[in-house]
């Protein structure tokens, strides 16, 4: 029997070593943008939060251009991005031991949902969830904080469930937290473990496989 009866997973890093499509995006939209081009060789830094807060906080741009710059990466990211997918190891076999149980899935990612869809169907792993859920591209859900409920109620869960989110940077932790929500982290993504610890991450694995011996 299922420790918990909805299981979130987060993409970038816990499912998907997704960062070549990610930064080549960023690359294309800062030089389009004409800024200068920061240092991206630190993952962490914006695999995980929303791209609004990338934007601002990695490439230095204005309000007003965060809204551009959204755009234009969305436009590169949906030829080069999706297809710079890859499955961690060991991956495709969690989830589907996952969803043969009584337990729901369901994607939970602060990456653009129309993107999240396609990267999932790109790798095929779609038919393991019961839910594929990403941010609005209004910004009005963004924060894993939001995403967090969003899924929930998609997978039709109520008050008080037993509900985990997994995910590999202190942005899934935080919005764990933030939403009374039980926090694995993944150790074998982008981010690091001691940001996630404070935000009160205490269960950790190494690699997709041990997912299942703390969940099930």
């Amino acid at each position: 029997m299922p420790k918990y009866d909805y299981i979130l997973f987060d993409f970038d890093g816990t499912i998907s070593q997704s960062a070549e499509g990610v930064r080549y995006s960023l690359e294309r939209t800062i030089e389009k943008m004409g800024k200068p081009m920061p240092d991206l060789s630190d993952y962490s830094k914006y695999l995980g939060p929303p791209l609004v807060n990338t934007m601002k906080n990695i490439c230095g741009f204005s309000e007003e251009e965060c809204e551009k710059g959204a755009d234009i990466y969305r436009e590169f990211y949906k030829t080069a991005g999706v297809t710079n997918n890859c499955l961690y190891d060991g991956m495709e076999e969690v989830l589907k031991k996952l969803s043969a149980s009584s337990a729901k899935l369901a994607v939970c990612s602060s990456k653009y949902e129309k993107f999240v869809k396609e990267a999932c169907d790109y790798l095929n792993i779609t038919r393991y969830f019961d839910a594929v859920c990403g941010s609005s591209k209004d910004g009005s859900r963004k924060e894993k904080a939001d995403l967090i409920p969003y899924a929930l109620q998609r997978l039709g869960a109520g008050k008080n469930c037993r509900a985990v989110l997994i995910g590999d940077t202190y942005f899934d932790a935080q919005g764990a937290l933030q939403t009374g929500t039980d926090f694995i982290g993944a150790e074998y993504g982008y981010g690091k473990k001691e940001p996630m610890e404070q935000y009160g991450a205490r269960a950790f694995v190494k690699s997709p496989s041990e997912i299942i011996g703390l969940v099930l």
